[in-house]
């Protein structure tokens, strides 16, 4: 008799301990920034943490841009597709994106839903994503084809499977954050938390936070319906040129060198460190982290 662990899904995550789904109820709301870093900030949370990081944002793949592997190619093995590493040979930041399956980046994906159904159960079981202590997946926004296509590939490892909301403090992009909750509770997804993104605007002279959209709507919506409010991000400009440096890159930039990864992508993930952001990210995955670990506990 078959189980679900003896699934090809369930064969290829048994090795990863956590599963943590970004979703947001609309665009533009910063959740790909916040996915991106999310993986940085668990990287560097422990010297041995190995991060992966599954862009399932079909039409709008960006991950691969904010962690500066534009124009790297997905290698086939015979155990798989080999996920491009951000941090080389280290191999503790592994990322996989339809990204680099387009031959221009300018390319758009044309594709009905049983064809982003079979590109999604793909991803999950045909990626060699080895031992993972997180895997991260970035999703489209709402709750599409995409969001029931993962919810159901990943049955098999579902107890490893949990989800975090991100918004930001307007009202209308709270209504939709409702939806995306409202989709969570209607599949049984286990919610780490909400983030409310774009939360003030640092400025870049003085370092002074100015409210430019409301605020802590995103706080009062977690203790409305009994969420961990993670935290509040404001607008960074530093991290904003960091994750969309694709138009100042230099000649070469993205290559990719002989160990894996590439200038851009090594100088990122030591340039979000010195980001204002940076720290304020570290408070949201201490929480993240605590909620796993009470998860696991309970």
């Amino acid at each position: 008799m078959t189980t679900a662990q003896d699934t090809p899904v369930g064969r290829r995550l048994r090795s990863v301990k956590h599963i943590i789904i970004v979703c947001s109820g609309k665009g533009g709301v910063g959740k790909s920034s916040v996915s991106t870093q999310l993986a940085l900030s668990l990287r560097a949370s422990s010297p041995t943490a190995r991060v992966g990081v599954l862009d399932v944002d079909l039409t709008g793949p960006s991950i691969p841009r904010m962690l500066g592997l534009d124009g790297h190619p997905v290698h086939q093995s015979s155990d798989g597709w080999v996920p491009v590493y951000a941090d080389g040979t280290e191999a503790r930041l592994a990322c996989m994106s339809v990204g680099f399956l387009v031959k221009r980046k300018e390319d758009s994906i044309v594709w009905r839903g049983p064809k982003k159904n079979a590109m999604i159960r793909q991803f999950l079981s045909d990626v060699r994503w080895g031992e993972l202590d997180y895997l991260v997946i970035d999703t489209p926004p709402g709750t599409s084809d995409e969001h029931l296509s993962l919810v159901e590939h990943m049955a098999p490892v579902r107890d490893r499977l949990s989800a975090v909301i991100v918004t930001t403090p307007q009202a209308v992009a709270l209504l939709d954050a409702m939806k995306c909750l409202s989709f969570t509770r209607a599949t049984a997804l286990p919610v780490l938390g909400l983030i409310e993104n774009m939360s003030g605007y640092v400025c870049p002279c003085c370092g002074e936070i100015s409210n430019v959209f409301s605020t802590g709507g995103g706080e009062e919506m977690a203790r409305r319906e009994d969420l961990t409010f993670l935290g509040s991000l404001p607008v960074d400009t530093e991290l904003v040129t960091l994750l969309d440096a694709a138009e100042t890159e230099r000649p070469g930039e993205s290559a990719e060198l002989p160990e894996g990864g590439s200038r851009r992508s090594f100088d990122l993930l030591e340039r979000y460190q010195k980001t204002p952001t940076a720290p304020l990210f570290q408070n949201i995955v201490d929480k993240i982290s605590q909620r796993l670990l009470d998860g696991q506990q309970s």
